[in-house]
């Protein structure tokens, strides 16, 4: 039996996930911000003959002393952990600014992610076929990181935040694996394309956009962590850093991959690992 943590787990890919590992007889820890979802989930593992098995954290993601708070919470709970799978990630149609200084999409998409990998690295190393897999858009190069202006106090668009977080989350799984050089843990940088995965978090008339698109264009949930779940499963080859788009693996010259950018934004946020 294995333990997972899937932080965004209660929505899309990430309750598809925890599903799926509940399925196989797994424990799963959800985290998620809304309390009726955490509850649905909960209802859902019942279901399943898997209440025992599943549990969820109410927590704000995009608050660095929230994402502490969840570590300490699972480390009381397990001595070690198999997975964790980081899929949380919202939009912003306005500028909002945590109170640790960060725009929000930064700090969810990537602040939050960082510490959770780094946080739970002790716990993972304990783990039979341990990985972190970030859902994220690896492969895609559009977008940079605003160095002067991380949390983008000048010009800030949603999109632009989208970009910079995404360009920060890939450094991240690099940055990751190059500062462990030695670990069993394996770091997957997996894109899903693009899944229908709901859009409660959307306003008008962005939310009835997507939802049009989706139906058309969107491949269902099942299908999206199909790859994800054969990866975690048998991970090719050696080496602490996996970039995949759905089955095809990137090469690691990419841009968007760049090691002293990776180094560069671990300086620049190490700081919040003094927990």
């Amino acid at each position: 039996m294995r333990t997972y943590v899937v932080a965004g787990g209660t929505n899309g890919m990430g309750r598809g996930l925890a599903l799926h590992f509940l399925r196989r007889g797994n424990h799963v820890t959800v985290v998620g911000s809304d309390p009726a979802k955490g509850q649905h989930f909960l209802d859902e593992a019942a279901g399943l003959g898997a209440a025992g098995r599943a549990a969820f954290l109410r927590a704000d993601l995009t608050s660095a002393a929230e994402n502490v708070r969840v570590i300490k919470e699972i480390k009381a709970r397990h001595d070690a952990l198999d997975g964790l799978i980081c899929t949380a990630l919202r939009p912003f149609s306005q500028r909002v600014e945590t109170p640790d200084g960060y725009e929000a999409t930064f700090a969810l998409y990537y602040i939050s992610r960082f510490l959770l990998a780094y946080g739970l690295t002790d716990l993972l190393e304990r783990g039979e076929n341990p990985m972190i897999v970030n859902i994220c858009g690896v492969g895609v190069t559009k977008g940079h990181i605003h160095w002067d202006d991380l949390s983008l106090k000048r010009g800030y668009g949603s999109i632009k935040a989208m970009l910079q977080a995404g360009r920060a989350t890939d450094l991240l799984g690099v940055a990751y694996a190059l500062n462990h050089p030695d670990a069993r843990t394996r770091y997957l940088l997996h894109h899903p394309g693009f899944t229908n995965s709901g859009t409660d978090s959307l306003k008008q008339p962005t939310k009835t956009v997507i939802k049009l698109l989706a139906r058309f264009a969107a491949q269902p949930v099942d299908k999206a962590i199909a790859p994800i779940v054969e990866l975690m499963d048998d991970p090719p080859g050696k080496g602490g850093l996996l970039a995949y788009d759905r089955r095809r693996p990137l090469e690691p010259s990419l841009p968007s991959l760049d090691p002293a950018a990776a180094h560069r934004l671990y300086d620049l946020t190490s700081h919040l690992l003094s927990f």
